[in-house]
């Protein structure tokens, strides 16, 4: 085992060797310009690229391969989805539903919109991380165009029901649209049986190299349309401009080929550990609290608040030995809580203590094992040092 240890998953991902593999050609002899097909280079990277775009296709279901769009990643994808269907069909209305805990591109091209003449709902959530079907229902107008929730959170790895949102959302003939990003890859995920109109996916998050996305656009029943938002050659159907990442896409196609073998063995292998690392922290630590459903859950997530303790302290302390992120996000003036967790009712004093651990393909027994280790020593050490903790040990932590 070698220090430090990765356990921020949901952050981003390790090239799969096999991913690199399939890539390197691509930045050598096979370095065509996918656009060029009058001759033998270019039809080469062409050829490449439609291969990585079945690939993709399959691994979520898409009707034909022409439904995936290639971007330079989610945000870009989220930014498309939202900005384009918004400017498409403006005159058909001007409301969009979305929820509270959503990735913050989303949340500001949401904004963005509102200061275009556009009204959004913002759904809350329960203590759990969910929406409310009854309140997307009560949401939706008239004017309603189209509706985006996340089918798994990436700060606590809620799974959404986006399966009955897309009924809902199609028995209102409302375009649907989903940031897939922490979901595909870990559990199922098909554009069909979940009615999905629009998915934002990124490589970077199933072991394929960053700077590559995808945002599936359905052609059939009902067939979305999009204003595009990049101009500049008309590449991918003229809603994206810019000449093509070839590589990055044929790694993206095989981390999809992957992920469609070994996902269902390798979640059960990822949901054990993190269990074991839930269950060891619990036995072994009191005043701690996981964040968001256990039961409807992405399985490498592990949103943790120990109470008393500083999240950004933890984080410092461990830094050179175990790689985990904080609850709580650095705004450029101060830390200020996770509005992630704020949505789901956590109080500021338990927001500032989360640490999200997130594993993954590569994490290992041994890891696991030095984790609890090093994060029940830390704790342990940081709780003894505060006067708090001496005194208020053991009441209810919000």
């Amino acid at each position: 085992m070698k220090l430090p240890i990765y356990m921020d998953y949901q952050s981003t991902t390790p090239v799969d060797p096999r991913v690199l593999e399939a890539m390197l050609p691509y930045y050598r002899e096979g370095f065509g310009n996918a656009a060029s097909r009058n001759h033998a280079f270019g039809q080469q990277a062409h050829e490449a690229v439609e291969e990585a775009r079945a690939q993709i296709a399959r691994f979520i279901n898409a009707s034909e391969p022409s439904e995936v769009i290639f971007t330079s990643g989610a945000t870009e994808s989220n930014n498309l989805a939202l900005k384009g269907i918004a400017e498409m069909y403006r005159e058909r209305g001007n409301h969009i539903v979305t929820s509270q805990i959503e990735h913050k591109s989303v949340l500001d091209s949401c904004r963005f919109l509102e200061s275009k003449g556009f009204h959004v709902t913002y759904l809350p959530v329960n203590q759990e991380g969910l929406i409310h079907l009854k309140d997307l229902r009560e949401a939706m107008t008239q004017k309603t165009i189209l509706v985006s929730v996340m089918h798994a959170n990436n700060e606590v790895g809620v799974l959404e029901p986006i399966e009955e949102v897309g009924k809902i959302a199609k028995e209102h003939n409302i375009f649907f649209h989903t940031d897939a990003v922490q979901s595909v890859g870990k559990v199922p995920f098909d554009v069909q049986a979940m009615e999905v109109d629009l998915a934002s996916i990124s490589a970077h998050k199933i072991y394929g190299p960053k700077g590559i996305g995808v945002l599936y656009l359905r052609k059939r029943n009902p067939r979305a349309r999009l204003e595009s938002i990049i101009h500049g050659g008309g590449h991918e159907g003229g809603l994206r401009s810019g000449t093509l990442n070839v590589p990055a896409i044929v790694g993206f196609g095989k981390a999809c080929e992957i992920a469609a073998k070994e996902m269902n063995a390798e979640s059960k292998k990822i949901f054990a550990l993190r269990e074991k690392l839930r269950s060891a922290l619990l036995e072994r630590l009191g005043d701690i609290y996981v964040n968001g459903s256990l039961e409807q859950r992405i399985p490498g997530n592990l949103n943790v608040s120990f109470a008393f303790v500083e999240g950004e302290s933890l984080l410092n302390e461990m830094s050179e030995e175990v790689a985990v992120s904080s609850g709580a996000a650095c705004s450029s003036a101060a830390l200020e809580p996770s509005y992630v967790l704020k949505a789901l009712g956590v109080g500021e004093d338990r927001a500032h203590t989360s640490i999200r651990f997130g594993l993954g393909r590569f994490t290992t027994d041994e890891e696991v094992n030095y984790t609890i280790d090093r994060v029940v020593k830390v704790v342990k050490r940081l709780r003894a040092e505060s006067p708090i903790y001496q005194s208020e040990s053991g009441r209810e932590f919000t």
